[in-house]
């Protein structure tokens, strides 16, 4: 069995939709869809219905869908227990957006040149999931923002970045008292589901400052382009290169700022520990703290 098919199985079956699991796998639907098909046929069942633009599992479905995921950690786990202690076999790595063009590149770049034999599966997400999905197993290891609560001792943290809060304006803006300029601008809020929003939040709380908000956005550089264009103004961390091109803004950094700090979480056991120490190692190496 391709176990290959089987996780694109798992995903449509997670996503409920063959279009949503094509863009998580960077591949087209119809690619999805025939290995749909190829495992289908290899079991003798079929796995998927459409309802509408949906798919939902099959009885056969829900039962794959229960015990496949253990099989595909089976099988990625084989390459790396017969290294013995060489670093190999598939990474499951998660990163937020930021940290996915700023941070992963260079790290996954300087390992590759010395661990050829590591894959990697990168996930973007949330500081938060991603952070279950590393205490659940589904990832070996993330770059996140650091949790303000204290994590299990069954897995390693190690800070690589620390980013100061940013206050943004238009090129041009004269900004004499940068509180002022935060409660009387229209305000671009960075999302407070996020951990990083969660800084801005306790910072404007800290200050009392009472802001005009009119949008609130998880994605950091549609933010930049917004006050770019003069939309208003916003505070968010100095996040890793590369920022948006092109745009012209006034970056003043708040002193009196809460860092937002940026590292790597990983699980401290398994088959797969040489190659996410390994990992660890290539993170450190990036260090700006």
């Amino acid at each position: 069995m391709n176990t290959k098919f089987l996780e694109s199985f798992l995903i449509v079956a997670d996503c409920g939709s063959v279009a949503e699991a094509a863009r998580r796998l960077n591949m087209t639907s119809a690619a999805v869809a025939q290995r749909i098909r190829a495992l289908e046929a290899e079991l003798g069942q079929d796995l998927v219905s459409r309802v509408g633009r949906t798919v939902r599992p099959t009885a056969a479905g829900l039962a794959v869908q229960r015990h496949g995921p253990a099989l595909v950690r089976a099988a990625r786990d084989l390459r790396a227990i017969a290294a013995g202690n060489l670093p190999s076999g598939q990474l499951r790595l998660g990163a937020t957006a930021t940290a996915m063009t700023g941070l992963i590149p260079q790290i996954t770049a300087s390992l590759s040149e010395r661990f050829r034999q590591i894959d990697y599966f990168l996930q973007p997400g949330s500081s938060v999931n991603l952070y279950h999905a590393v205490l659940s197993g589904e990832l070996d290891a993330a770059l996140i923002i650091e949790p303000q609560y204290p994590m299990p001792k069954a897995f390693g943290w190690s800070t690589i970045r620390r980013e100061p809060l940013l206050l943004l304006t238009p090129d041009g803006m004269e900004v004499d008292d940068p509180h002022r300029t935060l409660s009387e601008k229209p305000f671009i809020r960075y999302d407070r589901n996020q951990w990083g929003g969660q800084i801005v939040g306790r910072y404007l709380r800290r200050h009392s400052i009472n802001v005009r908000e009119w949008a609130e956005l998880d994605a950091l550089d549609a933010i930049a382009a917004l006050v770019d264009r003069g939309l208003g103004v916003a505070l968010v961390p100095d996040w890793a290169p590369p920022w948006p091109q092109g745009l012209r803004l006034q970056k003043n950094r708040m002193e009196d700022g809460e860092l937002r700090n940026v590292g790597v979480l990983w699980a401290n056991s398994g088959p797969r520990i040489a190659a996410i120490r390994a990992f660890v190692e290539a993170c450190e190496e990036v260090a700006t703290i």
